[in-house]
């Protein structure tokens, strides 16, 4: 009898033992996964990536904006390589955030009209052209460029402006038109950028509804959904810089076309595609959704930057301008690395890391479905 009532007392101890911590559970290494909250993630990835990328993006727009109306001021080739300078870092800005295309990004065409891309039948490079040879007053304010066609309004437009036929008369008066054209597109991508980061902080906007989810919200309204949104923005990312920025170009099935690359005139095309990547990348570590996965999934860290190390190894390995690296073996074989290390990350993104978060990320808009 007496031993019956010791084990009722243990039986009924041995809850309360657990509960402060004196005995460990029977699984006590795989109690402690995940090993972050889900909305530890979406915080994370708003405050400390998506913001962020976004004032970068407004700061290097303002700095370019600078940058051009110094040359028109005073044109010389200085002043035109200082240009050149600064679009380069607001290449690389954008190329961090173009993938974030919800919310404030994909309102009022301003995708579009930062980067109107691809333009495979080169719509942009005959409108651009157009401007110049007519010396259109009206696309020299950004009001006037708002009304205009949003391939004259952004990236590819000012490119040309830089790079194209006929900038060398940016060192001299003779090309005051083309500048003052040049400065109403920097000034247009100041005012979006601008515009996107009032967005992106507002107490009420996207952000809010991406970390705080509630069934009330139109487009979050669980964790699960805004959950989808980050890693599809990793998965379709992925799925764009091999769909739109290494496929078209590097001719897989025929003869290699450099001029259908993003920013073959300037030689940024590799630089872009490496900041699109490290976008994406910094999205996956700062957010650290791979620690919000289970136990039985934590190797994926280590398989998605074990991939992120051969894409920067490849990259790293196209040092030649596109339209040269298209005519060398080994850079050749980096390129078309690249895209077998993009499929892979792809997968790993929308299937396996999906998976491991029960997620669905579903078809890529790329799809046109």
């Amino acid at each position: 009898m007496r031993k019956i009532l010791v084990l009722l007392m243990l039986t009924m101890v041995a809850p309360v033992m657990a509960q402060e911590g004196k005995l460990p559970p029977p699984n006590a290494e795989a109690a402690k996964y995940p090993l972050v909250t889900r909305s530890s993630v979406l915080e994370r990835a708003v405050n400390d990536v998506i913001r962020p990328a976004f004032q970068n993006f407004k700061d290097k727009t303002d700095a370019m904006t600078v940058a051009m109306d110094g040359l028109c001021v005073a044109p010389s080739s200085p002043n035109l390589d200082d240009a050149k300078l600064a679009f380069a870092d607001v290449v690389d800005a954008y190329s961090r955030v173009e993938f974030f295309t919800i919310g404030p990004l994909g309102r009022d065409n301003r995708a579009e009209r930062i980067f109107f891309w691809p333009d495979r039948k080169g719509i942009g490079l005959r409108q651009v052209q157009q401007v110049l040879a007519q010396e259109d007053e009206t696309a020299t304010t950004p009001d006037g460029l708002t009304s205009k066609s949003v391939a004259v309004q952004g990236l590819g437009a000012l490119e040309f402006v830089l790079y194209g036929t006929g900038n060398d008369t940016l060192t001299s008066t003779d090309g005051d038109f083309r500048c003052r054209f040049g400065l109403a597109i920097s000034k247009s991508l100041a005012n979006i950028g601008s515009e996107l980061v009032v967005d992106w902080m507002a107490s009420d906007g996207i952000a809010t509804h991406l970390m705080e989810p509630r069934e009330d919200y139109a487009d979050y309204r669980t964790k699960i959904e805004a959950l989808e949104e980050l890693v599809g923005f990793m998965s379709h990312g992925m799925e764009a810089i091999r769909d739109t920025r290494l496929l078209p170009f590097i001719g897989r099935e025929g003869a290699p076309k450099p001029r259908l690359a993003p920013f073959w005139r300037s030689g940024l095309t590799m630089a872009a595609v490496q900041a699109n990547i490290e976008g994406l990348q910094t999205l996956f570590e700062k957010s650290q959704i791979a620690d919000a996965v289970g136990p039985t999934d934590m190797g994926l860290r280590a398989s998605v930057e074990f991939e992120f190390a051969n894409a920067f190894r490849a990259v790293d390995l196209v040092s030649l301008p596109v339209d040269q690296a298209v005519t060398r073996s080994k850079q050749m074989s980096a390129l078309n690395y690249l895209v077998i290390v993009t499929q892979s990350l792809q997968t790993v993104f929308g299937e396996q890391l999906s998976a491991a978060l029960s997620l669905s990320v579903g078809f890529s808009a790329l799809d046109g479905d």
